[in-house]
């Protein structure tokens, strides 16, 4: 890893991760078992509330926010509370997911709802979006202008409503045996490119940037989002099983609506009829596959991850970041598009 890039992981995601144990209380969760579920979930203890420290995710978000209101010519420790709420909010998300999707491990360890059933769960994820919010209010506590504080905060719900409607189409499309390829780009748009926009956008914001350069940074973050997800797509299907931690046939064989499959499914009638199929095992994703490469779908796929990663290089140059956080911020953006970390 870049030494900038380390140094700077070193320094901020210890602040991030103390400026998310206030504002969830740790150190409380013995004794308030709501709380309790919360730092079970972000990795600080075990099922018991005892201090266990698990796998707790890279906490890229909060990064992006902080490198990017650094690279912005502001104080990364004033972005502090801001950084916090992204991925508090992030978590809060993935606690609902788990049960909407009846996951029952995360990151190797059993989910909120496997626990503690999923009525507890949900009422854990709408406390944790909740407390995203107080956490982004502490900003006024670090000196940000009460204006800008208010703009973040519209944002930030703005930026809710989008990550709901992208769940929303990644599940109904689940139902659908029709989905298109506009459709699904305007899915990871919300799902998976929505909060990283705000990240970028945050941390400019709080920065004092003007308007435009602020605006650079968010389509900077979001091309970098869309970018990362259709690379994702791509591995799922002829990626390295090492490099994605499964098997590369779990797509396929779970009919999972990404990019590639879209783009060769509205252009193979073969393809359509074999996918409707009941049907399973390494014959039916080899054939899959076949029909994958004979529709170009994944140089189609190929040339979208291109694009998207040119524009968020774009947006980055022209919102002319500064610095060490500069530099660390574009070695983030790199392995980021390399899918490394």
């Amino acid at each position: 890893m870049p030494q900038e890039l380390k140094q700077h992981i070193d320094e901020m995601i210890p602040a991030v991760e103390r400026e998310m144990k206030a504002v969830l209380r740790a150190g409380e969760g013995a004794g308030n078992a709501l709380y309790g579920m919360m730092h079970y979930h972000m990795g600080w203890t075990d099922e018991l509330f005892k201090p266990a420290p698990a796998p707790a995710g890279k906490r890229i978000r909060p990064l992006l926010l902080l490198l990017s209101a650094a690279a912005a010519g502001g104080a990364w420790e004033q972005a502090l509370p801001a950084a916090a709420a992204v991925e508090l909010l992030h978590n809060f998300t993935l606690i609902h997911d788990d049960i909407q999707d009846a996951s029952p491990t995360r990151r190797g360890r059993a989910t909120v709802w496997t626990l503690w059933g999923a009525p507890q769960a949900i009422n854990v994820g709408d406390a944790m979006f909740a407390l995203a919010h107080d956490a982004l209010y502490r900003l006024v506590e670090r000196e940000v202008p009460a204006g800008v504080t208010v703009q973040a905060a519209r944002r930030f719900d703005e930026t809710c409503v989008a990550l709901t409607q992208g769940q929303y189409h990644d599940m109904d499309f689940e139902n659908r045996t029709q989905v298109s390829v506009e459709e699904y780009i305007e899915m990871i748009g919300g799902k998976t490119a929505a909060l990283l926009t705000l990240c970028g956008e945050l941390g400019a914001l709080v920065a004092g940037r003007d308007e435009e350069t602020t605006g650079h940074y968010a389509a900077f973050a979001r091309d970098l989002g869309l970018a990362f997800q259709v690379k994702d797509d791509i591995l799922g299907i002829w990626g390295d099983e090492e490099q994605i931690g499964k098997s590369a046939a779990t797509d396929i064989e779970t009919r999972k609506k990404t990019l590639p499959v879209l783009y060769g499914l509205e252009r193979s009638e073969e393809l359509r009829e074999l996918y409707a199929r009941p049907e399973n095992g390494s014959d039916f994703v080899s054939r899959v596959v076949r029909l994958l490469d004979e529709n170009s779908a994944r140089t189609y796929a190929q040339e979208q991850a291109a694009r998207y990663s040119e524009g968020a290089l774009a947006h980055l140059e022209a919102a002319s970041p500064t610095g060490p956080a500069g530099a660390a911020l574009h070695q983030l953006a790199g392995r980021l598009l390399q899918r490394k970390m």
